[in-house]
């Protein structure tokens, strides 16, 4: 039988604010992936990108109401994956809770090499390597000081981005409407190179499987909700009206992009916002663009350190992690999970150095799929859960799914598409299939200690 902490003097502060909770949500979705990752989504798919940004925002939206109706009714859960355990089982959460832990300890040494390769190019004299390290040990140090310290510094780096995307809107929007275009309205733009959909409808659909990853990261309130005075029915509110605002700024700014540029002049790897910026005539363009994305980085760095302390914290609670990493410090804050994750980030980073091509890819590959996982497990976990309520406590329900359970069996339907189009496509096979690896190695190692307690009863 597994051990569950419940003393009291290891329970997390309510040092976060509901301005730092919506930036949370914010700063969990708008990263590097639109910022630049999206040049490649354009690229590739032509102008009906916008469709399927749509699509993909479509599905986290509805996965953000299943989140909001679970968070309401079951309140003070911890995390989202732990709603995987309320409904499935045992297993589920434990699975759930270390797919998700190894999603984001990989997330940040990604994001710390992402931004010491932007700060290189300033500094050449230190190495992307060493960058890498102190931007890691920076946002460990943030970490450490109070869940606070994390709240103020995500409410500045996604201030900064909500500020840029606005600013974007406003100058893009006034010149695709022909307010400051020499040649008037730019719209054609949408129509003229191929048309609409240049590479087909599939090329629609097979583009939400990269696109939807752009999206990860919201659920993340979820967690952040622990740390917080505020009600669960507040929080859960929140979490849908942030998440739509936020798909609205997607779709908006990916319009915008290919109504301002021709989508056959978009490069692969190059921020499409500068280039439609340099397109309007935004003056060093490029060079304002590569502050928001290191602000995005840095950003996506400091959730991850958060993310990965506050999960594997959870698993410790429920008995599925070493007691030893539930403890908190006096500032009520999970030092030694903090600290588990920064030491797997260094390891990572000296795989990058060492082990680029073997260890450092598989251990990016491997999260590929990941997160997709946990959501079709938490997506599961509410149908069961929901049909549950709905027959012994329907006065829990202070916050529905819309359209149950027609939308939900819908968002499991797109999520297992996404999945087997990964499966299907040589470009992301080897993601899936690293991912899946993951997956059983998690499962088995459940059934080993499930064994090893068992026969510890005995």
């Amino acid at each position: 039988m597994k051990i569950q902490n419940t003393d009291a003097s290891n329970q997390l502060g309510r040092g976060l604010r509901t301005r730092h909770v919506t930036m949370i949500t914010v700063g969990g979705i708008i990263g590097a992936g639109l910022f630049v990752g999206s040049s490649t989504a354009i690229a590739s798919i032509g102008p009906a990108a916008i469709l399927s940004y749509a699509l993909s925002g479509l599905v986290i939206l509805f996965m953000m109401r299943m989140l909001s109706e679970l968070a309401s009714s079951y309140p003070g859960t911890g995390s989202f994956t732990e709603f995987a355990r309320l409904g499935l089982g045992a297993w589920a959460g434990f699975t759930a809770g270390w797919l998700y832990w190894y999603f984001w300890v990989i997330v940040v040494p990604i994001e710390a090499i992402a931004g010491a390769g932007i700060l290189h190019a300033w500094y050449p004299a230190f190495a992307v390597w060493q960058i890498g390290l102190f931007l890691l040990t920076l946002m460990t140090g943030v970490n450490l000081l109070s869940a606070r310290s994390f709240g103020e510094f995500e409410f500045w780096f996604s201030s900064i981005k909500v500020a840029a995307i606005l600013v974007f809107i406003c100058v893009a929007g006034a010149y695709a409407t022909g307010l400051t275009s020499p040649t008037g309205a730019t719209f054609g733009n949408l129509t003229r190179h191929g048309g609409f959909a240049p590479k087909g409808g599939l090329a629609i659909l097979a583009g939400v499987t990269s696109v939807i990853f752009s999206f990860v990261g919201a659920e993340i309130v979820t967690i952040a909700a622990a740390e917080s005075n505020e009600g669960a029915r507040t929080i859960a509110k929140l979490t849908s009206s942030v998440a739509l605002r936020i798909l609205l700024f997607f779709v908006l700014s990916i319009t915008l992009i290919v109504a301002v540029v021709p989508w056959n002049e978009i490069k692969p790897g190059i921020s499409p916002f500068a280039t439609a910026l340099a397109r309007v005539g935004i003056p060093h363009a490029a060079d304002a663009m590569n502050v928001v994305v290191l602000t995005a980085v840095l950003s996506c760095l400091n959730s991850g350190i958060y993310v990965t302390s506050r999960v594997l914290f959870q698993l410790a609670a429920k008995g599925d992690a070493p007691q030893w990493l539930v403890t908190v410090n006096r500032r009520r804050v999970p030092a030694r999970a903090i600290i588990a994750g920064a030491v797997f980030g260094y390891g990572a980073i000296a795989c990058s150095v060492i082990s680029p091509g073997v260890v450092f890819s598989f251990l990016v590959n491997a999260s590929g799929a990941i997160a997709l996982v946990n959501y079709l497990l938490v997506a599961l976990a509410e149908i069961r859960l929901r049909q549950q309520m709905e027959t012994a406590s329907p006065e829990r329900l202070t916050i529905r799914m819309w359209f149950f359970p027609y939308a939900t069996w819908g968002t499991i339907a797109v999520i297992v598409g996404v999945l087997i189009a990964m499966a299907a496509t040589p470009d992301l096979q080897s993601q899936f299939f690293s991912s899946l690896a993951v997956v059983l190695l998690v499962l088995g190692l459940f059934a080993v200690l499930r064994r090893r307690a068992a026969t510890a009863v005995a």
